[in-house]
């Protein structure tokens, strides 16, 4: 990176980091820093009006809300798993469709207690 332990310091404690930099530090690290950033854009993200996004025709990409990783599903599984939200709360709180929730649900095995004894 060619920079001071000082440099080094205030880039991890300031509030904004550039692109280029971020990138720099993803590769050195070995760490995808911008998959981070877009799956807090596609939990926050506002809702979208259906009608509205048909009539706004536009030259850029369209954000699809209903992309989520192995992560972001494994996260949702954990919150529920531990106890830390209900299904209802994580179906609010994200606004991710109940179907799509329990048919994560289905699809993830339980934890039997003989695996549970083996961690």
């Amino acid at each position: 990176m060619k920079c001071t332990e000082e440099e080094i310091y205030d880039t991890y404690t300031s509030k904004e980091i550039g692109t280029e930099k971020l990138l720099k530090w993803s590769k050195l690290l070995d760490y995808d820093f911008f998959r981070l950033y877009t799956q807090h854009l596609i939990l926050y993200s506002p809702p979208v009006n259906i009608k509205e996004e048909a009539e706004t025709k536009t030259q850029l990409p369209v954000f699809r809300k209903n992309i989520y990783t192995r992560e972001i599903i494994d996260f949702m599984l954990e919150l529920i798993n531990t106890g830390v939200k209900t299904k209802a709360e994580i179906i609010k709180e994200y606004r991710i469709p109940k179907t799509t929730l329990y048919k994560w649900i289905s699809k993830k095995p339980a934890k039997s207690s003989n695996e549970n004894e083996d961690a």
